[in-house]
């Protein structure tokens, strides 16, 4: 059976292919239609290569995988085609493995058959036994994209190619590229001079604005032509447009003036309509032209509505009937003024192609020099090679090592690609014998945003004339379904009018024809009560009193009246009705078997929308969405900042307020009111810091994720949720969370700390979506459940379903001037053209393109459907420029009144068609549970049986806290560490203490704020000094000033500075009195004069099942002479106890732990007594942290002096309040408790057993 293709004055020959007869010679074409098993015939044909099968001359030897290659366009495809190609690999082998009648074993497969009958059964052994080799050695195959095996031959054949030996592939060139750009804007802008600088801004304002421009235009820069420097261009262009407005500007001194007179007599005789043509409105018209004609810089009036009225139409309009309307020369000038003034010469194209040019150049050299290429300069340094001196032999390495080769997806190819493999395997004299056979289908072109050209396709048609082979037998959808798709584009194939099906019909011929499909048919059909459905639905949108839907309303109600016929096709399968029925038991419809095709995220967002307001969840895929253009991408954004700077309110702040953390306005509102739950906030994120730094970014993220309870809450399993009920969107907002998680784990390995890993993430989201390439940044499926589908058309390309909907098949998005540069087309010979200007002819010529890819994207959406296919039709303004509009019309503009007619006169003559009108049902989608219904996520337990932590004396409470006893993670800080016991100490009742914003003349520490985070400050304050040393500090006033102030910045205290520093020294200068002990006599130190000090000394003590009750009965009865205080609650400690002691220092030969505490106690000196410090130690059992500070200085001089005894060597514990400083006890207190009780607790932390006291 042969066909024939119609190309310019000649013909086309072409054969239906049989897959056993195909010549492995030459080079070879198969157009395979949608459905029609390309992947299939690929699969026969690398069996035939591995058996060596063929027929005389064109028979090939018998190859290894490693020698046939297999190209296709993503890394998804090439995955697929190797599982295929093995699998039917090792069903060949078993096949051969048979007897002669047993076709069984091929599963009825008759082309496997017929393949298996041109061999003897004796053969057969041998053949299996290739066959299974070859599929076992599939991992090594040649099945490759074609950027993957462009980087393969460069490094295999470095000499030939003339390449280096190592390069880097870098999968992401934008921050290079964006060197190269700030490089080109510092020679060549940042050196205008005013005028020029003034205009470009207009422009762009910085090279972040220009970069994305110019990475459109890099991959062809070659068409476009050398331009001048910015300085001379924009110069020229001035001048140009100088002249120009001159010209115009000159008739209008003379035009002012008349014009006037002859609108003042027009009124004055009362020949003009008053409502629309009045003085008031015409004199600030000419008074703005005035001022334009006599400012010689002035690019334009503003006439308002002037634009309108004063021309020979708006005249006309405003003048009465019995009245002629004037003819001057100034209004017809009015009415194409504005479109010379756009048309005013301008640098802007010609500074962007100098731009092009000199970034390309550069870019390359840096490459170069870096040893580094991107995807597009892997084939554009093959391509060299090849047409280089050395590409003959270049070729011929190739074709040796790789035979055969087979080109998937071919017609998504691009010049360089089709340059490339016919450079290798065009026949050559005396060459050993090689194939290239090209398998695409020129309908499903759909990827010109990629660089994808079908012009390159068909050029390539033209070369293999005589050798094409066709595949027209589809095997994926119904008779039914096969014959409406066919009518839609014959509809329009046969239309007298216009350019075929596919806009390339001219009066040479057509190129690209629709040639109907045959279909194999299916064995189930879908049914509803019994009944075939049509198999393609044309619902249309009546049009509101006879106007045409703009775009948002348009995509509002057809996402309604789409989601209600799913909603409706759904609750029918759920009550069993609609049903696949066939050979066995009928298969209810279930939300899994639709599909949703759309063209961009905006449709997919409404049609989504529409479908969770009636019940239905779905799930979104699509291969142009980068997951860093996502919500999610900017709030995580936010929170990396935040656990970077953590002491940032501003950036903690963002953070806390994102959307996904979901913290609520009275919590925030809390935060900026609340010290205590703001520096808890601070504390948390520190911690995150601090798991970043060690773990990394992502174990980092996952414990800030589930810290905020944010996958229970997004998966519908948080507190108070209905169970298995996702929160709207939360499923889509977790995958993108953790994909950019897992990009940025990715990432950190190549930066060099937090900050550029945030800074990668901005650039990353200011990318432009051309620019933002690759699968890894693909939006993920975010749920694997058995849910609709909603799809973009280029990403369901190559896939199929029983169902699908095309809900905005009449939408379109057309190329207008104002569209971004640039403007690509094809000239009369399939050449590519480039333009940065939007000359109209330019204009109609790429938007004629833009509509052709958008006909090959309506073909692709229809033929993905087994059974049926829904499309939505509506009367939208300029409906006949999108592909469906071309189908009914031709290009004819199409009256919203008329859309039924259009859609009756399409479906005449197919009774697989039915047209209806839209109905709203609002009805909701009734859930029937299938099967065991999933339960909610199962939680890991501990596995050990001993509960074994780390506390702190922060994790003790008192009874009367009304806490929990014990808190499960102690602090990483000495800071967190005295946050928390700020937090968890009951507070003492005292008088209100005075705040004092500003300290005033003779204010002293007793005016300092009060609160944790000033505790916080002093303790961070003396920590310092101690750094520094205690003698430098209090002797030097410049280090002491500088380290004052440098502390009051960091927390804004900056009007502390000077209460601060003298306090600061009078602190560090003052004698302590330390009083007389049972075992050592009173003494006076200052901290000054210390000679061995060591500040925030952190602890760790080995605690065995340690009964709290038991540890406060031995402190209260050893300390502060058995006085009452607030009891400890009942728990346990068994793990380590974990502390930090604020000093620990020697004097005269004894040791001496030291606390500071800023308890505010009262306005005055005198509210520190003796009693008040000892009434304020029990309040807040201080007592009990001392006694475990000197259990911690036991152990640790036990361990590092050899002489050890504690009477000797221990002093006492000092609790500085540090308020009281210049009261009579200095704010002292000291106390050193009994040998005794360290010994019991020693023992009892030990777990050795203590015996009561009675």
């Amino acid at each position: 059976m042969n066909g024939a293709t119609a190309v310019g004055d000649g013909v086309l020959q072409r054969q239906v292919l049989d897959p056993l007869r195909l010549p492995f010679s030459g080079t070879r074409l198969i157009e395979a239609s949608a459905g029609t098993g390309k992947t299939f015939t690929i699969a026969a044909l690398y069996l035939r290569l591995v058996l060596g099968h063929g027929d005389g001359g064109d028979r090939m030897r018998p190859l290894l995988p490693a020698e046939i290659l297999v190209v296709s366009f993503t890394e998804a495809a090439t995955e697929e085609l190797r599982d295929r190609i093995r699998r039917r690999l090792a069903g060949a082998a078993a096949c051969f493995r048979g007897d002669p009648g047993g076709a069984a074993d091929a599963g009825g497969d008759a082309p496997l058959l017929a393949l298996r009958a041109e061999y003897p059964a004796e053969q057969w052994p041998a053949c299996a036994r290739r066959l299974q080799l070859a599929a076992e050695a599939m991992d090594d195959a040649a099945v490759s994209t074609i950027h993957g095996w462009c980087h393969r031959m460069l490094r295999e054949h470095a000499f030939a190619s003339n390449s280096l030996f190592v390069q880097t592939l870098a999968s992401d060139q934008q921050e290079l590229l964006a060197e190269v750009v700030r490089d080109y804007w510092r020679t060549f802008i940042v050196p205008l001079d005013a005028a020029a600088a003034d205009e470009l801004r207009h422009w762009w304002s910085g090279p972040r604005e220009l970069q994305p421009l110019l990475a459109r235009l890099l991959d062809d820069v070659a068409l476009l032509p050398l331009a001048a420097s910015p300085q001379l261009a924009i110069g020229r262009a001035q001048a140009a447009r100088r002249q120009r407005l001159a010209e115009l500007k000159e008739p209008w001194g003379n035009w002012l003036g008349e014009l006037q007179e002859l609108l003042d007599d027009a009124v004055a005789q009362r020949r003009v309509d008053g409502r629309r043509l009045q003085a008031r409105y015409y004199r600030p018209w000419l008074e703005a032209l005035r001022a334009w004609h006599e400012d010689a810089g002035m690019r334009s009036p503003d006439l308002k509505t002037g634009w309108q009225r004063l021309t020979p139409d708006g005249m006309r309009a405003a003048w009465k009937p019995d009245s002629s309307p004037p003819d001057h020369r100034a209004l017809r000038a009015i009415a194409g003024l504005e479109s010379e003034l756009a048309a005013l010469p301008q640098a802007q194209g010609e500074v962007l192609a100098h731009a092009a040019h000199w970034v390309a150049e550069r870019f390359a050299g840096e490459q170069e020099e870096r040893a580094q290429m991107g995807f597009n300069g892997l084939l554009t340094r093959l391509a060299e090679g090849l047409r280089g001196d050395g590409g003959e032999r270049l070729a011929a390495a190739i074709r040796q090592q790789f035979p055969v080769a087979l080109i998937d997806e071919f017609q998504d190819t691009d010049p360089v690609q089709y340059r490339i493999f016919d450079a290798i395997y065009r026949p050559a004299p005396g060459a050993a014998p090689a194939a290239l056979v090209l398998i695409g289908d020129p309908k499903q072109a759909i990827y010109a945003f990629r660089g994808a050209d079908i012009h390159t396709y068909l050029a390539a048609r033209r070369a293999c004339s005589g050798s094409i082979h066709t595949l027209l037998t589809n095997h994926r959808a119904s008779e039914a379904m096969v014959a409406a798709t066919n009518h839609c584009f014959a509809y329009a194939e046969q239309r007298r009018q216009g350019s075929g099906a596919f806009l390339f019909r001219n009066e040479t011929g057509n190129p690209l024809p629709f040639e109907a499909a045959q279909s194999r048919g299916r064995a189930d059909q879908l049914q509803i009560d019994g009944r075939s459905v049509p198999a393609l639905v044309a619902c249309f949108l009546p049009a509101a009193d006879g106007k045409g839907l703009s775009k948002a309303d348009h995509l509002e109600l057809m996402a309604v009246v789409c989601a209600d016929e799913i909603v409706r096709l759904l609750n029918l399968g759920q009550a069993g009705r609609a049903a696949f029925a066939g050979a066995g038991e009928p298969r209810a419809l279930r939300p899994a078997d639709l599909a949703v095709l759309v063209n961009q995220r905006r449709e997919a967002d409404a049609i989504r929308g529409a479908l969770l307001q009636r019940g239905l969840r779905s799930v979104y895929l699509s291969d142009r969405d980068s997951v860093f253009d996502s919500d999610e991408a900017v709030e995580l954004q936010h929170w990396l900042s935040a656990v970077a700077e953590p002491d940032d309110p501003r950036l903690l702040r963002s953070a806390l307020a994102t959307a996904t953390l979901a913290r609520g306005w009275h919590e925030l509102d809390a935060l900026q009111h609340d010290e205590a739950a703001w520096e808890a906030r601070v504390v948390q994120f520190r911690g995150y810091r601090e798991c970043w730094l060690k773990q990394g970014v992502l174990p980092m993220l996952r414990r800030l994720l589930h810290d905020f309870a944010v996958p229970a809450r997004l998966l519908g399993h948080a507190t108070g949720a209905s169970p298995g009920t996702p929160a709207v969107g939360g499923e889509r907002t977790l995958t993108n969370l953790l994909h950019l998680a897992e990009l940025l784990q990715q990432e950190s390995a190549l930066l060099d700390g937090a900050p550029a890993l945030i800074r990668h993430l901005a650039a990353q989201r200011r990318l432009p979506p051309a620019a933002a390439s690759g699968d890894a940044r693909q939006l993920r499926l975010e749920s694997d459940a058995e849910l609709l589908q909603v799809v973009t058309v280029h990403k369901a390309k190559g896939l199929e379903y029983p169902l699908v909907f095309l809900p905005f098949a009449c939408n379109y998005r057309a190329i207008t001037p104002r569209s971004p540069p640039p403007l690509k087309w094809h000239d009369a010979d399939g050449r590519p053209r480039l333009s940065l200007a939007s000359d109209p002819s330019i204009v109609d010529r790429a938007d004629r393109e833009r509509l052709a890819e958008d006909l090959r994207k309506l073909y692709v959406a229809l033929t993905r459907a087994q059974h049926a296919t829904w499309l939505g039709v509506a009367p939208l303004i300029g409906a006949q420029r999108s592909a469906f509009g071309y189908l009914l019309g031709g290009g004819e503009d199409l009256a919203p009144d008329e859309l039924p007619q259009r859609l009756q006169a399409l479906a005449a003559g197919c009774p697989h068609i039915a047209v209806a009108p839209a109905a709203a049902s609002n009805e909701r989608f009734h859930t029937r549970e299938l099967g065991s219904p999933v339960g909610t996520a199962r939680e890991s337990a501990r596995v050990w049986r001993e509960q074994w932590w780390i506390a702190s004396y922060s994790a003790l409470r008192i009874a009367a806290a009304g806490a929990a006893a014990v808190s499960p993670v102690a602090a990483e800080t000495a800071a967190e560490e005295l946050l928390r016991e700020a937090r968890t100490t009951v507070a003492q009742p005292v008088g209100p203490a005075p705040e004092m914003a500003t300290p005033v003349a003779g204010a002293s520490l007793h005016d300092f704020p009060r609160g944790a985070e000033s505790g916080t400050f002093l303790h961070a304050l003396l920590e310092a000094s101690a750094a520094e040393g205690f003698a430098p500090v209090a002797g030097d006033h410049s280090l002491r000033h500088e380290l004052v102030t440098r502390c009051c910045r960091t927390s804004g205290r900056e009007q502390w500075i000077g209460l601060l520093s003298s306090w600061l020294r009078s602190f560090l200068t003052r004698p302590w009195a330390l009083p007389a002990s049972p075992v050592a006599a009173p003494t006076t130190l200052r901290l000054c004069e210390l000679a061995a000090a060591r500040a925030e000394m952190e602890f760790w003590l080995p605690v065995h099942a340690v009964d709290l009750l038991r540890l406060d009965e031995l402190v209260c009865r050893h300390t502060l002479a058995g006085a009452a205080r607030p009891p400890l609650q009942a728990g346990q400690l068994n793990g380590m106890l974990k502390g930090f002691i604020d000093l620990v220092f020697e004097h005269q030969g004894r040791y001496y732990v030291v606390d500071y505490k800023s308890n505010w106690l009262g306005p005055a000196d005198a509210a520190y007594t003796p009693a008040a410090l000892r009434d304020a130690i029990l309040h807040a059992r201080y007592e009990l942290q001392y006694v475990l500070y000197l259990v911690a200085l036991h152990r640790l001089l036990r361990v590092r002096l050899p002489d050890y005894d504690y009477d000797r060597h221990v002093g006492a514990a000092v609790y500085v309040f540090l308020r009281g400083g210049d009261s009579a006890c200095r704010g002292l207190h000291v106390e050193r408790p009994p040998r005794q009780l360290i010994d019991e607790l020693d023992a009892l932390f030990a777990g050795r057993q203590v015996a009561p006291h009675c």
